[in-house]
């Protein structure tokens, strides 16, 4: 039975983001909004969307017109190749932002996942456009977003074209990492969200390979690897495999 007015309004209320009051804010918003500004964006946010592991924000080739927050969560990015099989393109976690890769065709390329139970701000692209106009900081942030995905993306091109597998999954670790600390927790004790075969996936690797390079990671004194935990026992020792200076 659909709700009354009065308790579709409350509905909409309790979903309602205050950006000001978000944990997140600083990762996710310019730093530096006065007050006024600070409600603008508040407005902004149109409602949450939480998710269930496994289910789609959106899929390829839905019409773009929404960006959205991870409030809480973590999800991953990923295409269907010809072969048929996902590639995965990417993770993304609380404070950084999904469905970019719709602004230009104004169309999803690729499809967003949840990897565990989940919750999204959702931004009305329409809404943000107006609102960088009369923000100009909120439009610089934007940009520089944008900016940070795109070295993101030739960092994994580089990461697929010149690393060996431990290269890759040193690389891939140590970002982890360093995400994590800034969002405050332990930047060497951590779970893993995604499966080995999604790792794989990301770094170009077979599932079997990346296995055999926890478990040299193991045997090295690198990490302590206990199925999906993750405890870094060596960073520099990882930055050396990274920088290939480690035999």
């Amino acid at each position: 039975m659909p709700p009354n007015g009065s308790s579709a309004k409350l509905s909409l209320e309790v979903v309602k983001t205050a950006c000001s009051n978000c944990n997140l804010r600083e990762l996710c918003l310019p730093l530096g909004l006065n007050d006024q500004e600070l409600e603008k964006l508040d407005e902004m946010v149109a409602s949450r969307r939480r998710l269930k592991r496994g289910d789609h924000l959106y899929h390829a080739g839905q019409a773009f017109d929404s960006i959205y927050a991870i409030r809480s969560g973590f999800f991953k990015t990923d295409v269907l190749i010809e072969d048929g099989r996902d590639q995965v393109t990417g993770f993304q976690m609380a404070g950084e932002l999904l469905g970019l890769d719709g602004i230009g065709s104004e169309m999803h390329t690729c499809n967003a996942v949840a990897l565990e139970n989940s919750e999204v701000c959702v931004i009305p692209f329409s809404h943000l456009e107006g609102l960088s106009r009369e923000i100009h900081s909120l439009q610089h942030h934007f940009h520089k977003v944008m900016s940070r995905e795109i070295v993101r993306d030739h960092g994994v091109m580089l990461l697929l074209g010149t690393m060996r597998a431990e290269e890759r999954l040193a690389t891939f670790l140590l970002n982890l990492s360093q995400r994590f600390t800034a969002r405050g927790f332990s930047p060497a004790e951590f779970n893993l969200r995604m499966t080995r075969e999604e790792i794989g996936s990301y770094l170009g690797l077979k599932l079997e390979t990346v296995s055999r390079a926890f478990s040299r990671f193991q045997e090295d004194g690198l990490a302590a690897v206990q199925q999906k935990h993750i405890r870094i026992l060596d960073t520099p020792g990882l930055k050396m495999l990274m920088t290939h200076q480690r035999g």
